[in-house]
């Protein structure tokens, strides 16, 4: 049976996701910064005959990721999901998502690698943080321009939005590197919750690389979250990134899928 949650729900619900906190992170983090009467984010469950949860999906705006530990009733989660004639994204555990291929229609499969960082041995602790900025709502559309610039970013109609969200409401975080009025580098968090943080955004404008600005941003907000007393989690497909995400700590943990309408 699946049935759409609600805040009675919300301890049974947590108990399951915490077992595998790090693969859980968004669904934690938006649980927590959103609970479950936001017109935004929606969240179902499916329950076995004795009442314990087996697999669970969370719409937050148009983008669903979906969480199991077994079996799941697979074309229940798409009867869901076709539901919203504005769907954008499913993503979640590689093995979970590979099982939606022939049911939805996509456009763009990403696979990336799962990574997670937990404490500070590898930073380094005498960067210029003068360089260094946390952005304000007013940055947005100069952070977009940046990331406009990214071949490897895929910016959906909703990013924008999301992100002023995230900003907003803070449940995220933006270092970035300026010259002039123009950002040139920046790193990002959202789905900050009480245990991690997803970094999300990383990136230098094409003109402006080998000169270590993401380094720079990504050592100022690991150190931050570090020191927060929580776990920073992240997605990566290109290997050159990954050689920086390591040398700053990040140890892989898994696969991510995403399919993107």
């Amino acid at each position: 049976m699946i049935r759409k949650l609600s805040l009675k729900d919300n301890k049974q619900l947590m108990d399951y996701l915490l077992e595998e906190k790090a693969m859980n992170l968004f669904i934690i983090g938006d649980v927590e910064n959103f609970g479950y009467d936001n017109d935004f984010q929606e969240l179902w469950a499916e329950y076995t005959d004795s009442g314990n949860i087996k697999a669970v999906l969370l719409r937050y705006y148009h983008s669903y990721i979906v969480y199991a530990k077994e079996t799941f009733d697979i074309q229940g989660f798409v009867a869901i999901i076709k539901q919203d004639a504005a769907f954008e994204v499913l993503s979640g555990k590689k093995e979970l998502i590979e099982q939606f291929s022939t049911l939805i229609d996509v456009k763009m499969m990403k696979e990336m690698y799962f990574a997670a960082c937990d404490n500070d041995h590898l930073l380094d602790k005498n960067i210029d943080r003068l360089t260094i900025q946390k952005a304000t709502i007013d940055d947005v559309e100069a952070i977009f321009e940046l990331r406009n610039q990214i071949e490897e970013f895929h910016i959906t109609a909703s990013s924008k939005e999301s992100y002023k969200h995230t900003l907003a409401t803070g449940t995220g975080r933006t270092y970035m590197i300026k010259e002039g009025d123009k950002v040139v580098s920046s790193a990002s968090t959202t789905a900050e919750n009480s245990h991690s943080v997803m970094v999300v955004g990383v990136s230098t404008h094409p003109a402006h690389r080998q000169k270590g600005y993401a380094s720079l941003c990504m050592t100022a907000l690991c150190q931050d979250i570090i020191d927060e007393g929580r776990t920073l989690c992240l997605f990566y497909d290109n290997p050159a990134a990954g050689a920086i995400y390591k040398r700053l700590g990040f140890k892989d943990i898994g696969k991510w899928f995403m399919y993107q309408a």
